[in-house]
């Protein structure tokens, strides 16, 4: 089974997705994980994504869509793909459908981490304390969040209308949202 994640930037994708792939033994692949790998690396592509971070914005479907596609086309992680971070418009929605297709796979449930802005600023403020990310302070992550929101809900609407999104109330404690997206996901 393939899922897509959505949140905010601090919404706690990743933390899930983490959960979500070691219990159910899926790969989860994160884009902003790919990314920030590029960055580290000081890659040229890493300095242009860096740029394109730091002022809020979203890194270019073309880049994003390459370093996806190495994954589907991968067989050993066909129909076990957890994408944490993407798609993120509607554009990259219907992408990842022909990426998918083109391999024979599709999505099979879509969660959505519904979570407060005023939760974001405090869970961003908490982990740039503890994971030192240069793109987590509180202009950027509200930046971020209005980005996401407004880019996303077409994305949401997409994936409603084929009746495969559910949303998860991301306020919850990190266990409690565990155990609402195993639950779902066990039901499939």
């Amino acid at each position: 089974m393939n899922l897509v994640i959505f949140g905010p930037p601090g919404a706690g994708k990743g933390t899930q997705s983490k959960y979500i792939s070691e219990k159910f033994d899926m790969y989860q692949l994160s884009t902003g994980e790919f990314l920030r790998k590029e960055i580290n690396e000081g890659t040229l592509i890493g300095k242009e994504i860096s740029s394109v971070i730091n002022e809020g914005a979203l890194v270019s479907d073309q880049i994003v869509s390459n370093l996806i596609e190495k994954v589907i086309s991968n067989t050993k992680y066909q129909n076990r793909i957890i994408f944490d971070g993407y798609p993120r418009n509607l554009a990259q929605a219907k992408n990842l459908d022909n990426l998918l297709n083109k391999y024979n796979q599709k999505i099979k449930i879509v969660l959505k981490l519904s979570v407060s802005l005023e939760t974001i600023k405090k869970r961003i403020s908490e982990r740039r304390s503890m994971e030192k990310r240069q793109d987590d302070n509180e202009a950027i992550a509200i930046k971020r969040y209005e980005t996401y929101e407004k880019t996303t809900s077409p994305v949401i609407e997409y994936y409603k209308k084929l009746n495969l999104l559910k949303v998860i109330d991301g306020e919850k404690t990190i266990d409690q949202i565990n155990k609402e997206i195993s639950d779902i996901i066990s039901s499939i």
